[in-house]
C-alpha cells in the first residue's frame, strides 16, 4: 500500500511540474530526452551525471526486457513491479528533460546577451 502511494505521489509531482505556468511542456520536454543524453555523454551538461543517465538505461533495459526480477506469473507482483520502474523512469526523464530545457535556454539566452554586448 505505501508503495502504491509512494508511485501515485510521484505521478502528481511530475504532472505538477509539466503543467507549471512557464515550465518546459510534456512534447518539449520529451524531445530534448536525445539532446540531453547527448550532451551529458558529450560531458557539456554538468545538470545530470554518467551515473544517473547509466540508472536510466538499467530502467529501460529492464522494462524492455522479457526478463524480470518479479515474474510477471506472480500477476499482480510481476506487473506492478515494471510499472513501478516505469513510473520512475518517465518521472525521472520529464523532471531532467525539462532542468535540461531550461539550461539551454539559459545558455541560449547568455549567448544573445554576449552577442548584442
Amino acid at each position: 500500500m505505501m508503495a502504491k502511494a509512494a508511485r501515485a505521489a510521484a505521478a502528481w509531482r511530475t504532472y505538477r511540474e509539466v503543467t507549471k505556468p512557464g515550465a518546459p511542456g510534456l512534447m518539449t520536454r520529451i524531445r530534448a530526452i536525445p539532446r540531453m543524453v547527448g550532451a551529458v555523454m558529450r560531458g557539456q551538461y554538468a545538470g545530470m551525471g554518467k551515473g544517473k543517465l547509466a540508472m536510466l538505461g538499467l530502467g529501460v533495459v529492464y522494462i524492455l526486457s522479457p526478463v524480470d526480477v518479479v515474474p510477471d506469473f506472480l500477476v499482480m507482483v510481476g506487473v506492478v513491479d515494471d510499472f513501478g520502474v516505469f513510473l520512475w523512469l518517465a518521472a525521472t526523464l520529464l523532471g531532467e528533460s525539462g532542468r535540461y530545457v531550461e539550461h539551454e535556454r539559459n545558455v541560449i539566452q547568455a549567448r544573445l546577451v554576449e552577442d548584442e554586448g
